[in-house]
């Protein structure tokens, strides 16, 4: 079993490495939301390295991912996991070998909605796999950033109304959870096509219409933040938020991404409100 000791320690070290934007205002949050938020992220993570990974096939990747998501019904067992690994165990990142760990690390109470949550995902992961990510209507669009990111949203409004009895609509959580997934598209459109082949804009839409789309669903993240009466939490929700909009802004005007300034100016300016 770890310690409590060692978890913040070596886990923040982990996320630090593997997920930047969240990184931060996981830092923001009191010590047991912390340690559950930090745990979920890291959970995501390595379900999420198996999705994106480069040189697995496909169909390597969709029968992993079903294994994880059925695993993840029942109490974890760590040998049937790296059983599951094996035919990618010399490809994968120490995030993806440690899930077990990130699982241990997280609190009892949050531990139920952190382990559906990474099964859900690890199923909708496995399905566009198997899709090859071929999106071609908004629904499609929708159903992807639902899975990658929505189900974020959804677990993190389980978290506030479990640790600190925050009440958030979880059709709003959706919508924050796609805004941001919208902006990282936007972000790495052209790579995907040129590295992976993978458009993830539905037959006729263009850039312009995905702009529309990131925009719509950062409005219903607006909306989302509102109730959120703690601080701590607030201060979580605000600055990825505050970064979506930016970065969309910044490629309005012909930019790839925020300078680093500008991301350490978010930074202060989100925690002097």
């Amino acid at each position: 079993m770890m310690t409590e000791k060692k978890f913040p320690k070596d886990a923040l070290r982990v996320l630090k490495e593997t997920s930047r934007t969240f990184y931060i205002p996981i830092t923001f949050l009191q010590k047991e939301l912390k340690h559950t938020v930090a745990s979920a992220y890291l959970a995501l993570r390595a379900i999420d390295e198996i999705e994106d990974h480069p040189t697995v096939e496909n169909e390597i990747k969709f029968t992993i991912l079903m294994q994880i998501s059925e695993l993840l019904k029942r109490p974890f067992n760590e040998k049937e996991y790296l059983q599951i690994l094996e035919p990618v165990k010399n490809k994968i990142p120490e995030v993806t070998l440690r899930l077990g760990e990130w699982l241990q690390a997280c609190p009892e109470s949050t531990l139920s909605i952190v382990m559906d949550t990474t099964s859900k995902m690890a199923f909708g992961m496995a399905k566009w796999v198997k899709a090859n990510w071929q999106i071609h209507t908004r629904e499609d669009l929708d159903d992807y950033t639902y899975y990658v990111a929505g189900l974020v949203g959804v677990m993190l409004s389980e978290l506030w109304e479990v640790s600190a009895d925050i009440k958030t609509d979880r059709e709003l959580a959706i919508g924050y959870g796609r805004g941001l997934q919208a902006i990282n598209i936007l972000r790495n459109q052209q790579e995907d096509l040129a590295e992976r082949g993978i458009s993830f804009l539905p037959d006729g839409w263009t850039r312009a219409e995905l702009f529309e789309y990131a925009e719509e669903n950062l409005a219903k993240a607006d909306e989302y933040i509102k109730p959120i009466n703690k601080r701590s939490i607030a201060l979580f929700c605000r600055l990825p938020l505050a970064l979506a909009h930016k970065t969309s802004k910044a490629m309005r005007d012909g930019r790839r991404k925020m300078t680093r300034a500008e991301v350490e100016h978010t930074v202060e300016e989100i925690q002097t409100k």
